[in-house]
């Protein structure tokens, strides 16, 4: 009898003791995996929920670098870019593109906070997903879509003439008038470290 108490005791400190040790490598693993989330991941997720409707709202919250605050609808993502609905009272204004490099902060709501832990497999990721900031800000030019720039020191309204490595070239005209040499009142070479955000219709 004594033998059998024996042994029920040790075979119960051995399932505990495993216990204990699956639960220490599943933090463990939990840790590892929440150190490789960037910033980007995260907003992925939300806008992923949102459109799943688990998020309770589509509609995501950031601030700039300077303190503007932003309602936007993510459309896509890029490497280090994201293209946005510029929302007020919940209706699109109009669409955007935001460098990652200047989100200040993600404002989540109560719902959107667990969602945003949740990342996409490695194999899902499309190759939109890996283009840079410069080849889309190129194709803005391409198109000569207007827009307007918003920096860390101020906007600019104009049309982009062309995209380097780190910079770009800004044709200054009014809003609502086309790229034309008479309409031009100025130009601005503004180095992409500097932008906050891209406005356009």
């Amino acid at each position: 009898m004594r033998w059998d108490l024996l042994f029920d005791d040790l075979e119960s400190q051995l399932d505990r003791e495993q216990h204990d040790e699956q639960r220490a490598l599943a933090l463990e693993e939990e840790r590892l995996r929440l150190g490789r989330l960037t910033l980007r991941d995260r907003l992925a997720a939300i806008a992923r929920a949102g459109e799943h409707g688990t998020a309770g709202d589509e509609l995501v919250r950031i601030e700039l670098q300077g303190g503007t605050v932003l309602g936007v609808r993510p459309l896509g993502f890029g490497r280090d870019w994201m293209s946005a609905e510029i929302r007020h009272h919940g209706r699109p204004v109009e669409q955007c593109i935001v460098p990652l490099s200047a989100v200040a902060a993600i404002l989540p709501g109560r719902g959107q906070l667990d969602p945003s832990l949740v990342v996409l497999p490695e194999a899902s990721v499309r190759l939109a997903e890996r283009i840079g900031l410069p080849f889309v800000l190129r194709d803005l030019c391409r198109r000569r879509t207007a827009v307007q720039l918003t920096t860390i020191d101020g906007t600019a309204h104009g049309t982009i003439d062309r995209v380097a490595r780190d910079h770009l070239d800004l044709a200054l005209h009014e809003r609502g008038s086309a790229r034309r040499e008479r309409e031009v009142f100025g130009y601005r070479i503004v180095p992409l470290a500097r932008l906050l955000l891209v406005r356009f219709d």
